[in-house]
């Protein structure tokens, strides 16, 4: 048509592998700088012109690219995709809904880009009928979202107007851990109509020594000596995850609890409640809902004994599991259970709670005193940085493993691009880490740690005894919640 432009995309050798594969859902992993977003989005484009055409004579397609957040999907998808096919000859893009309109020849695509922070932004995933959907960064996003999308895929155009001529999921990452959904599919289970492939790493580590690799991908396409002046002054987790493509974990932006300290705050053991001494649970509810069982010493040391992190599933399913728990490990103590204040909104689907939900199968809890992030992170700090008998004030159960990687780092304060100076944004961004350090959070809090911060206390308040907000695994008392004991 008058006013289209070409574009020259040539793949390279993973990449090639990756395009020439048809299963319905497939995966690219690699170093950063390696044309891994690139080849999503000329993946894309190529569906669309190969669309057949339909009774109008148009190759009608409509695709989602998804990112975890709005900012991180403007700074990174949004912005390669436009950067081939933005400006005139393509279409137009439409800023405030973020919509990109291809218009151009026979083609007829729509290109929406979504972000999704909460979940209220999943379920709007569920209204979608798609043909197909690039998930950016794919590790930072639960596995839930991933199930949801390969739902909604193959839905456009309808089968009475052809339907579809390829359907299916494209995700990219960067290499996430050992106990990540990504390394257990592809590493482990390789389910069928999944497609796993791996770029070569920049870098080769021998011995510790991090030089070039010659098998590296894109290098065409990068100033000379990147990955070697990438990769200067930092850690060397940080080099053999981006710039070696190797699974592990690495602090990207600023840890929320820079006071913790893994040698110093970790159990080598898995650590055993005190006998006699009541338990916290923190909840933490939503598309991946998550408990963290705690519990203060007589002397004031916080325990972090056990943790429940789920994905894709319900209030009354994640109730039922942890009722199993805490009947099967925690059956001797007196346990309080504290969770998100937002779970006291009714649901759309039932107008029940999740706190009403919980409170029928058996496992009542009450809302925590605050939501607040700062009070959240004070409850948790607090104990971090003080020793309790020569001893750090709070110890980490290596039961809690997801607990722990947050703490160390896989919590924390996004990066922002602010040229001349270090900044970060005020509250961290949702991952897979995060559900379970706001679920101890609001147990903390609910349990009295912080409680300064958040009302004042009166020589009466201070012996105010908290019994009401207990309940036995045993036996009802009056005025106390009660989880029915086997």
């Amino acid at each position: 048509m008058p006013g289209s432009r070409k574009v020259a995309y040539t793949a390279l050798p993973t990449l090639a592998r990756f395009h020439a594969s048809d299963a319905f859902i497939r995966g690219v992993m690699g170093p950063v700088g390696s044309g891994k977003s690139t080849a999503m989005c000329a993946e894309l484009m190529h569906r669309a012109r190969a669309q057949a055409p339909g009774p109008d004579g148009l190759r009608r397609t409509r695709f989602a690219v998804i990112r975890n957040t709005v900012r991180e999907l403007q700074d990174t998808a949004l912005k390669t995709w436009l950067d081939w096919f933005g400006g005139k000859g393509f279409g137009r893009y439409r800023k405030t809904e973020m919509v990109h309109s291809l218009e151009f020849e026979d083609v007829r695509s729509e290109v929406l880009f979504r972000a999704v922070d909460t979940p209220a932004d999943v379920k709007k995933l569920l209204s979608l009928e798609l043909t197909g959907t690039w998930v950016n960064e794919a590790r930072e996003l639960p596995k839930a979202v991933i199930d949801a999308l390969a739902d909604r895929v193959g839905r456009f155009p309808a089968r009475r107007d052809g339907g579809c001529a390829w359907a299916g999921l494209i995700l990219d990452t960067n290499p996430p851990d050992t106990d990540h959904w990504w390394y257990r599919l592809a590493e482990l289970e390789r389910p069928p109509g999944w497609a796993f492939f791996r770029q070569p790493g920049g870098l080769l580590e021998t011995k510790g020594i991090f030089a070039p690799n010659p098998a590296a991908e894109n290098l065409a396409n990068l100033p000379d000596g990147y990955y070697q002046r990438a990769a200067a002054g930092r850690s060397p987790e940080h080099v053999r995850v981006y710039h070696c493509a190797q699974y592990g974990f690495v602090c990207d932006g600023r840890p929320v609890f820079p006071e913790y300290a893994d040698a110093m705050h970790c159990a080598v053991e898995p650590l055993e409640p005190a006998p006699g001494v009541p338990l916290a649970v923190g909840l933490d509810f939503g598309l991946t809902p998550a408990a963290l069982v705690a519990q203060r010493t007589p002397r004031g040391r916080w325990l972090w004994l056990d943790e429940l992190v789920c994905e894709d599933m319900g209030v009354a399913r994640f109730g039922r599991l942890l009722k199993d728990l805490l009947h099967g490990r925690y059956s001797e103590f007196e346990v309080e259970v504290w969770g998100d204040p937002a779970g006291a909104a009714r649901s759309q689907t039932d107008e029940k709670t999740a706190f009403q939900v919980l409170a029928a199968l058996g496992v009542p809890a009450r809302p925590a005193p605050s939501n607040d992030f700062t009070l959240r992170r004070e409850a948790i700090a607090a104990p971090l940085s003080r020793l309790v008998d020569g001893k750090p004030g709070l110890i980490v159960s290596p039961r809690c493993a997801t607990a722990r990687r947050g703490l160390a780092g896989g919590y924390s304060l996004r990066r922002l691009a602010v040229a001349g100076a270090e900044r970060f944004a005020d509250k961290p961004d949702k991952n897979r880490f995060s559900h379970v350090i706001d679920a101890a959070g609001y147990a903390l809090l609910g349990a009295g740690e912080g409680r300064a911060l958040t009302r004042p206390r009166d020589a009466a308040g201070k012996r105010q005894e908290r019994a009401d907000y207990a309940f036995r695994l045993g036996g009802a008392e009056p005025g106390r919640s009660t989880v029915p004991g086997r």
